[in-house]
């Protein structure tokens, strides 16, 4: 894979995750294990950023409803019952993968693959499933924060 299996993924998204949610939010979260392959059942929200370059690849951060609203909240410092919108959530919730996606674009710069980061965008409902085809490395990061879980899933293969 051109050097590209090289880059430790996992490690990087688990330490953007914590550091991200301990400081931007101040909440403390926990990776586990992700062989279990937890999924979240109800209404989620995705936010997803892509790669172009010397790597393509694809992040996204999967939420549940609930913990998005608590995110939210935190992040813009309110209360839940303060959000007046789906537009809010949407933009915290892109925010995120834009910080988790920045993060992942400095590793594959510093290790020889410089790359772009795209817009992120947003996809929200209870019956859908993100799983692209086509990418030769796949990483899945999941984490929780109190009762609430999410997972970070990651996509990658060489570029240009």
């Amino acid at each position: 894979m051109n050097g590209l299996d090289s880059v430790d993924i996992k490690t990087s998204v688990a330490n953007s995750v914590n550091e991200i949610f301990d400081k931007m939010l101040s909440m403390n979260v926990e990776i586990f294990d992700t062989e279990s392959q937890e999924n979240i059942d109800d209404k989620k929200i995705v936010g997803a950023v892509s790669f172009t370059g010397d790597v393509m690849g694809w992040m996204s951060i999967h939420v549940s409803d609930c913990f998005a609203h608590l995110i939210t909240a935190s992040m813009l410092g309110m209360e839940i019952d303060e959000i007046e919108g789906e537009e809010e959530i949407h933009d915290v919730i892109g925010e995120l993968s834009n910080m988790i996606g920045g993060n992942l674009k400095s590793l594959f710069c510093d290790t020889g693959f410089p790359c772009q980061l795209s817009v992120p965008s947003i996809t929200s409902g209870s019956d859908f499933k993100i799983d692209p085809a086509g990418w030769m490395k796949s990483e899945r990061i999941s984490f929780r924060h109190q009762k609430h879980i999410a997972y970070v899933k990651v996509y990658t293969k060489p570029g240009n």
